[in-house]
């Protein structure tokens, strides 16, 4: 059977600028309907990214294809209007001496009836047909956003780029507008990639999630496997806390205040990194002087004596510093759990969610 083609394909593209390469032969592929997600901290490239396939900025190397169709190379270039790509920024770029109707209109052409249809139809389908006369400084927040994405769906385009779109949301509108967002894309099968440093929209948003970081893609795959299969510590610390147990490998097992983890293939006296998210440290009371019994699962526990306890909303996070090393552990608990500065407790974790990473030189 044969493979379906891209509906957007990048192939080892880079751009340098003063000799440094910020994007640096990054390949991508996105599929007709899906969404993926350019993941990463600012200044690691991904913006640079987008304006290449936008055909704003010029790669030094490398290809970029709609549906198998060749759009630039280093020789060879489709302007950027005629790419049928629609673009999204985090300002939303509305004309503010058009009305709404007429900002979505705006790349449309064709009989005016046709156009007016069509406006109608996608402001219809965002709940503004009834701002259709209206100007943008009449509307919020959301609703220009609204409008910003009917003006880019308009022309129906194959690809749209989205640039941290969301970024200028109140936060109690961005997960409506989001999920209002994604149903419209999908329904008008237009492929996605949406660009983004904050984990939580990635995670919300993206059928595949490409982790960037200094110009290079280090890991791609659906955000499951991105979250709980991560290629190093880096890319575990970018979705979440974490807490990190040294050590050195002997006879495939590394020694801590936990008990023996698990290092198979790991040479002995190579130093390890034990990374795990503060959700998955298990939390009890000693009041027998004695801390839990270990399990397989669990391990063996280990004291530590609570130096703060906040409360964040759906949880509250506990600082331990730990007897063994004096390090801080961090422990997230759901609802409502601040005990007192001084308390000691015994801690476990969880041998089933841990990643053991070779420790950098």
């Amino acid at each position: 059977m044969t493979a379906p083609v891209p509906r957007l394909e990048i192939r080892n593209i880079t751009r340098r600028f003063d000799g440094k390469a910020v994007v640096d032969n990054v390949s991508l592929s996105i599929l007709p309907g899906d969404v993926t997600c350019l993941l990463g901290p600012s200044g690691c490239g991904k913006s640079t990214t987008l304006r290449m396939i936008a055909g704003v900025e010029m790669q030094d190397v490398g290809e970029i294809y709609v549906d198998g169709q060749l759009l630039c190379d280093t020789q060879f270039r489709v302007p950027p209007e005629r790419r049928s790509i629609g673009l999204m920024f985090q300002d939303f770029a509305l004309f503010p001496h058009l009305s709404v109707g007429q900002n979505v209109a705006f790349g449309l052409r064709g009989q005016k009836v046709d156009t007016r249809r069509r406006v109608s139809e996608l402001l219809d389908r965002v709940g503004l047909l009834h701002f259709i006369d209206a100007y943008p400084h009449e509307l919020s927040g959301g609703e220009q956003q609204r409008v910003a994405l009917s003006r880019a769906l308009a022309p129906r385009p194959r690809v749209m780029l989205m640039d941290e779109p969301f970024s200028g949301l109140d936060n109690r509108l961005r997960d409506g507008i989001r999920d209002e967002t994604l149903a419209l894309l999908k329904e008008e099968g237009t492929s996605v990639l949406l660009v983004t440093h904050e984990p939580e929209e990635a995670m919300r948003m993206a059928d595949e999630i490409a982790l960037m970081r200094d110009g290079h893609i280090v890991q791609r795959g659906a955000p499951y496997n991105i979250y709980n299969a991560p290629l190093d510590k880096e890319a575990v610390a970018f979705f979440s806390d974490i807490n990190i147990l040294r050590g050195k490998v002997q006879g495939a097992l590394v020694d801590t205040a936990f008990g023996q983890f698990l290092a198979p293939g790991v040479s002995d006296g190579t130093g390890v990194e034990i990374v795990f998210r503060p959700q998955h440290v298990g939390i009890d009371f000693d009041r027998a002087g004695r801390g839990p019994n270990p399990t397989a699962v669990q391990g063996a526990p280990a004291r530590g004596v609570v130096e703060r306890a906040r409360f964040m909303g759906s949880e509250s996070l506990v600082e331990f510093r730990m007897d063994h090393d004096e390090a801080v552990l961090k422990a997230t608990v759901p609802n409502v759990f601040l005990p007192k500065r001084g308390t000691a407790m015994w801690l476990t974790v969880r041998r089933d969610r841990c990643f053991v990473f070779a420790a950098a030189d």
